[in-house]
């Protein structure tokens, strides 16, 4: 990593970030290792939350730099636009391996954003190929986060990263609610018990759209940009049923939680639920790499592979699609993943973690934990006249004063430590996490 100091931040538009606030007092990151970063003065920053989700094998993992560092130095880059390298097909090949029987076509993109986009273009594609054009509407939910492109935010359902941009898709303005009621549902451990029945909203929409313009439904299994809201038990199981009785086609956004976040390679595993298609990124090359994905089923693949078998099947695509590196970048960490038996670690380790979190009920502002596999959310008490601050505050004091990097999503504070973190790193995390509740105004 280059070691050039900026002369002038002004020249960096940060995403997701009140630019002007961190201009004046910056949180830089100048390396990192394990289950920490390290800031550019010195300071060991444990990491709660992977990253950005993304770093579930913790971070500097030299099998994973050595990987990437061969790949450059012997096929920097291979268009797959009509042609190919080894590494994608061998990549494909694992990732399917690791979901469930009969999602065995992988395509891949750069991101998560670009993986849900090319999931919903698909779906509706699928429809037209199966002479069902009719069936253009894309099924969200309430608080649902599916990237940033504009099919995206269509269907996402987070007010704020959709006010700005409309209109938005046609066909996308009915979402799903989310399967949580607060008032019966606070201080869940895991799964709630009730909640299987909020999949029942698809019918209405079916009775009032008809299931002849419906292509697909999309949801996390676990809402994790939201702040953390499992899935009810039975609910993705009725969803998959509502869908069947309707032919409507079942997309699973597993962004946040493939690759060992709930304790397996992905939660359609968890739950038991297989879906029409899977979407992928971030822990698929532990964060080293952009890369992304969606995992198809045989029969939607099938209804592409129809025409001249010169003529180009489905005409979406990036430059950067399986891209060498990425490719390297994704075999390494999948070994590693394997090697080290990540994703039984991540689901023996689920239960100290869950009674850390909820060890902070009480805690000065907590008003809701909510927690499934190593991921956590914890509702802090907005201030009236500035929501979100609280939130924002806790994350500048974790940086500052506890020397840990959170997450925060509004007030909410989201831990997702990587799948190496040992139990007394959690135990640190949370009366860090603590600490900083006890300091907020």
């Amino acid at each position: 990593m280059s070691r050039e100091r900026p002369n002038d931040l002004g020249a960096f538009w940060l995403p997701f970030t009140p630019n002007r606030d961190f201009k004046a007092r910056p949180r830089m990151l100048s390396r990192a290792e394990g289950m920490y970063f390290h800031s550019n003065d010195g300071r060991a920053l444990l990491d709660a939350c992977s990253g950005l989700w993304c770093s579930n094998a913790g971070h500097g993992r030299k099998e994973i730099a050595d990987a990437i560092a061969r790949a450059a130095h012997s096929l920097d880059f291979a268009p797959t636009f009509q042609f190919a390298h080894p590494d994608a097909f061998v990549l494909a090949e694992r990732i399917a391996a690791l979901a469930p029987e009969g999602l065995d076509h992988v395509f891949f993109v750069n991101s998560g954003s670009e993986a849900c986009d090319a999931a919903l273009k698909i779906a509706r594609a699928y429809w037209q190929k199966k002479g069902e054009g009719g069936r253009f509407r894309l099924i969200g939910r309430e608080k649902g986060y599916h990237g940033v492109t504009f099919a995206g935010i269509s269907v996402g359902g987070l007010a704020n990263n959709r006010k700005p941009y409309g209109p938005l898709l046609p066909g996308t303005d009915d979402h799903l609610p989310l399967p949580y009621d607060r008032a019966a549902m606070a201080f869940t451990r895991g799964e709630p018990e009730a909640g299987a029945d909020y999949a029942d909203a698809l019918d209405a929409l079916v009775a009032l759209h008809g299931a002849e313009t419906i292509a697909a439904v999309i949801v996390e299994p676990m809402s994790g940009s939201a702040g953390v809201f499992a899935a009810p038990k039975g609910y993705l199981q009725r969803l998959r049923a509502a869908c069947d009785r309707h032919g409507i086609l079942l997309v699973f956004d597993e962004v946040i939680t493939g690759f060992g976040r709930v304790g397996a390679a992905f939660a359609a595993e968890r739950y038991g639920v297989v879906p029409d298609m899977i979407t992928f990124a971030k822990g698929v090359t532990n964060g080293a790499v952009p890369m992304g994905g969606v995992i198809v089923s045989g029969k939607i693949h099938e209804a592409f592979m129809t025409g001249p078998a010169h003529a180009i099947e489905l005409f979406h695509g990036h430059t950067y699609s399986g891209h060498p590196l990425a490719c390297a970048a994704g075999l390494a960490t999948l070994d590693i993943y394997r090697d080290d038996a990540l994703f039984a670690r991540a689901k023996t380790l689920e239960k100290t973690f869950e009674d850390a979190v909820h060890g902070l009920k009480g805690a000065a502002r907590v008003v809701d934990i909510r927690n499934v596999g190593l991921a956590a959310g914890i509702d802090i008490e907005p201030d009236a006249q500035a929501p979100g601050l609280r939130g924002f505050e806790a994350m500048r004091r974790a940086f500052f004063d506890e020397d840990m990097v959170i997450r925060v999503s509004g007030d909410t504070i989201a831990l997702a430590p990587a799948l190496i973190v040992s139990e007394s790193e959690i135990a640190r995390m949370v009366e860090s996490v603590r600490r900083v509740l006890g300091r907020l105004g």
